[in-house]
């Protein structure tokens, strides 16, 4: 077996998972550029025979497609149904017309759900996943009908995606105090290229008992190794100007570009992928459970799995933490200056605080 059977608890809870998580934005070609149903399958069965039992799905994507491509998979053999964690989303409104057909009232989150089993062809799914914030609905609805969901057994955990942190910290704090069933997760972005989340959305999901699943580890292909700042052909071609990502490439700051020259380094240096280097930093860092990665080809799965056996030193981790590390966003800069003025020059919890001009009495003044 592979890394993918090391499984962890997710959040607050005695769910486990595989440290990657199948995401299936990609299965179905009603976009475009997914995989067919027979891919697909392809797909699911590489991963799950790999060890992995987590997938990850939703409503919208591929206008239902992906959901219907597992459910499909599903009943060839009804045994696979107890081996996977079965995950799926809700918001997103596939009824044309209809106002009432998505979001996240009541009336909605049950038909969502029922549509969504029909085409996964089972009777529960292990994670629900809140889609977006439903400005429109009271966070209580939507918690008490997620709890009625899971009381009634066609729900068996649920989880918050890019939700604001002070919308999810309310709701988690709201289902705590009326004793209706809590997130047991947290999706969000999360890579060498979106660190922001850092400084507000990971602690909190600490603090309440949230593990989190990033998506877009690879900054929509950004990191894949594809790309470079020279102009020169990664791994599977593309230039900095030209390429389905070309757009994006041209809006690279300088900062950027030095993330993605120190992760092509650090791959050269481990003889790996610049792919598997940035899951696998993404996958070490601290309140991670899970990362949700896509794949369209049985080679890309191969790739990204490495990444879980990959030997990640700790200086090519401060490498890469030091490239890749974001501005400062209120009050994250403004804190450690605070911690100063508290401390006073004293060691708290093993962290060195310094004494900060103002505290340093001076005789002549004093």
């Amino acid at each position: 077996m592979t890394a993918l059977d090391r499984y962890v608890t997710l959040g607050r809870s005695g769910l486990r998972v595989s440290p990657l998580t199948l995401g299936t934005m990609t299965f179905g070609e009603d976009w475009g550029w997914g995989s067919d149903a027979a891919t697909s399958h392809a797909l699911l069965d590489a991963y799950v025979d790999a060890g992995g039992n987590s997938l990850d799905t939703a409503n919208a994507y591929t206008n239902g497609h992906s959901e219907a491509i597992i459910g499909d998979w599903l009943a060839a053999d009804p045994g696979r149904r107890d081996q996977v964690v079965l995950g799926t989303k809700f918001f997103c409104n596939l009824r044309e017309g209809d106002p009432n057909g998505g979001g996240a009232g009541r009336g909605a989150i049950r038909s969502q759900l029922e549509a969504s089993l029909r085409r996964l062809r089972t009777d529960h799914v292990d994670l629900y996943w809140l889609h977006q914030w439903d400005r429109t609905t009271p966070l209580e609805e939507t918690l008490r009908t997620l709890d009625d969901l899971v009381r009634a057994g066609t729900v068996r955990y649920v989880g918050f995606s890019d939700l604001p942190t002070w919308v999810a910290a309310q709701a988690q704090t709201i289902a705590m105090l009326e004793d209706w069933t809590p997130a047991i997760g947290f999706q969000l972005e999360y890579s060498l290229l979106e660190r922001t989340v850092e400084q507000e959305y990971l602690p909190m999901c600490r603090s309440l008992g949230m593990g989190v699943l990033p998506w877009s580890p690879l900054a929509g292909g950004l990191l894949s190794g594809k790309y470079r700042r020279d102009g020169a052909s990664g791994v599977g071609g593309g230039t900095a100007t030209t390429g389905s990502r070309g757009e994006q490439l041209s809006e690279l700051d300088e900062r950027q570009w030095g993330v993605v020259d120190e992760l092509v380094a650090v791959a050269d240096e481990l003889e790996a992928s610049p792919a598997s280097v940035a899951l696998a930093w993404v996958a070490g860092r601290d309140g991670v459970s899970s990362v949700i990665f896509g794949t369209r080809r049985p080679e890309q799965l191969d790739g990204n799995l490495a990444a879980l056996d990959l030997p990640l030193t700790a200086d090519h981790r401060a490498r890469l933490d030091a490239a890749s590390r974001p501005d400062g966003v209120f009050p994250a800069a403004y804190t450690p200056l605070l911690g100063d003025l508290q401390y006073a020059g004293a060691t708290v919890d093993g962290v060195e605080h310094g004494v900060p001009a103002p505290l340093q009495a001076s005789p002549d003044r004093y």
